[in-house]
């Protein structure tokens, strides 16, 4: 979790000057000792004078001057890329500055806090792992008082989830909120009941967990924006999602035979997706044939009427002649799949003309 950046009795400056706690992650700059600066300025000044003694006022001046040198160069501090520097001034909150050599007005007047910003922190919620959970082998225990929670249908869900969050401003995360991780705690496990509460049980237990997770992230943030907590939530991530412990086993009976029921209707409906295809194309292949076979007699029967009336036009012009041609088509239709031998009555001299025509027909084919 999230280190202690407010020292000793909750206060960012609680530790004595170099202490190393002075500024919540050990790095903050340690104030001059006045005592050792001046003597070793009088030092170096009683080297340069006579007697090995300062005497009158022109080499005090001249301390104080590099003295004041000294203790305005401790005003340089550097801030690391993963910190942000805070800047108080008489222990107040004045300004946050980013990575780089900045300054600030020295001790006593101004000091800087430097935590770490790109730490990613975990929360857990409705359980505790590892050191946390109160096993030594680093077990799992589960908090019900934390991870029950009521559904939108009126079930009861076991959720445990992780929240992983990170300092956006750290000026407003050392000052703004007493309790980060308490904070962060209470927005999320009212964020979760809040979504829970107007979800049902199964999307819950099943597809619906990626959508829960993104609306308690906003929620979360939202919370946290509202309380100007300098803190950014990256990911919210579900653990579990289970019912609760006593009813478990009866409920996935339940789904046992809900997954029965869903691969019955699947099965039945794959059956019916195969067989009324195939029936309706045998009906719409009847229809067709039907349709054709209706056309087909029907131009039939049209173009017989208009032959009748051209023939019966053709013979009323000219009847022996349409009646000879009729006679003709006719016999030409009858006889022409019958063997046929023509004999010439008025062939004479006893002699009779032949003309072979089935032979004829055999050799030409």
């Amino acid at each position: 979790m999230v280190d202690d950046f407010r020292g000793r009795g909750g206060s960012p400056w609680g530790s004595p000057p170099g202490g190393g706690g002075g500024n919540g992650s050990g790095r903050g700059p340690r104030p001059p000792d006045i005592e050792e600066i001046i003597k070793k300025i009088q030092n170096i000044i009683n080297k340069f004078m006579p007697g090995g003694r300062a005497g009158g006022g022109r080499p005090l001046v001249f301390g104080l001057i590099i003295l004041a040198i000294i203790w305005a160069a401790s005003g340089l501090y550097r801030v690391l890329p993963d910190e942000q520097g805070v800047v108080l001034r008489f222990g107040k909150f004045v300004k946050t500055t980013q990575p780089g050599l900045n300054y600030h007005i020295p001790f006593p007047v101004e000091s800087v806090l430097t935590p770490k910003v790109t730490k990613v922190n975990r929360m857990d919620v409705g359980f505790r792992s590892g050191a946390d959970s109160g096993f030594s082998s680093g077990g799992v225990a589960d908090v019900p008082e934390e991870s029950l929670m009521l559904t939108g249908d009126e079930n009861i869900v076991n959720i445990d989830f992780s929240v992983f969050w990170v300092i956006k401003d750290a000026g407003n995360f050392l000052f703004k909120i007493q309790d980060p991780q308490g904070t962060v705690k209470a927005a999320a496990e009212t964020a979760m009941r809040e979504v829970i509460a107007r979800s049902d049980i199964q999307p819950i237990l099943t597809e619906g967990r990626s959508k829960i997770e993104i609306d308690t992230q906003e929620i979360i943030q939202s919370i946290l924006d509202e309380y100007n907590s300098g803190i950014q939530v990256t990911q919210v991530q579900t653990q579990k999602a289970d019912p609760p412990d006593q009813v478990i086993d009866a409920f996935r009976d339940v789904q046992a035979a809900r997954a029965d029921m869903e691969r019955s209707k699947n099965e039945a409906q794959a059956y019916a997706n195969d067989v009324i295809p195939r029936a309706r194309g045998e009906a719409a292949k009847i229809l067709q044939a039907a349709e054709a076979y209706k056309k087909e007699v029907v131009a039939r029967a049209e173009g017989e009427a208009s032959r009748f009336v051209a023939i019966y036009t053709e013979y009323a012009k000219a009847k022996e002649v349409t009646q000879e041609r009729m006679y003709l088509e006719t016999m030409e239709k009858v006889l022409a799949d019958i063997d046929k031998v023509i004999i010439d009555k008025n062939a004479g001299s006893g002699v009779v003309p032949y003309l072979p025509l089935p032979e004829l027909k055999k050799k030409a084919n």
